[in-house]
Parts: structure tokens; C-alpha cells; sequence
């Protein structure tokens, strides 16, 4: 089965809006459901009868952690720390590596 993936671009309450960059769609719905719905009818409209072979999912972008305040300066990794992944700052909470 394949897979598309949205990337969630906004969300606020009542509004949602979503793209998936290698397929060049862009969808919005009032919630996560009707967005999923509405994904599924765009991926219809540009793969006909074979949207049946994909699978849908959203990522949500890791919101940053609030800073406390007066504190400019970054906080250091261990030197032995690994490096954060790109695919990091696209991971969901419950789906790591979106």
C-alpha cells in the first residue's frame, strides 16, 4: 500500500489546512475528519480508482517549547548527544519521524 502524507500548514479551532508538497495538493476543512475526507476526495480527483492503494496521514510540525524568561541563551547538548533529524521537526506527537 502506498502512502500520502499532508503536512498540517495551519490549525486553529474551526479551521484546518493541510498539503501534500509531492503531489501538489492542498486541502482545509473545520476538522481533522472532514480534512481527512476532504483529502481523500483530492487524491480521487488526481489518481481516479486507484486512491484505494494509498493510505492518508497528517503531520503535525512540533510546536517549540516555551523559553523561560530572561534565558537568551541556548541550552548546550552533551558532546555525545546525537544530532536531531530533519524528520524531527516533522513529527507528530505519537508518530515520531513523520
Amino acid at each position: 500500500m502506498r502512502e500520502i502524507v499532508f503536512l498540517v500548514t495551519t490549525e486553529r479551532p474551526g479551521h484546518i489546512e493541510a498539503t501534500a508538497p509531492d503531489r501538489s495538493l492542498q486541502v482545509q476543512a473545520a476538522s481533522l475528519e472532514e480534512l481527512h475526507h476532504e483529502a481523500r476526495e483530492a487524491l480521487i480527483a488526481q489518481v481516479g480508482a486507484a486512491h484505494n492503494s494509498y493510505r492518508i496521514r497528517f503531520c503535525r510540525p512540533l510546536s517549540p517549547k516555551p523559553r523561560p524568561e530572561g534565558s537568551d541563551q541556548r541550552q548546550r547538548r552533551p558532546a555525545s548527544a546525537a544530532p536531531e533529524s530533519p524528520s524531527a521537526v516533522l513529527a507528530s506527537p505519537g508518530r515520531p519521524g513523520c
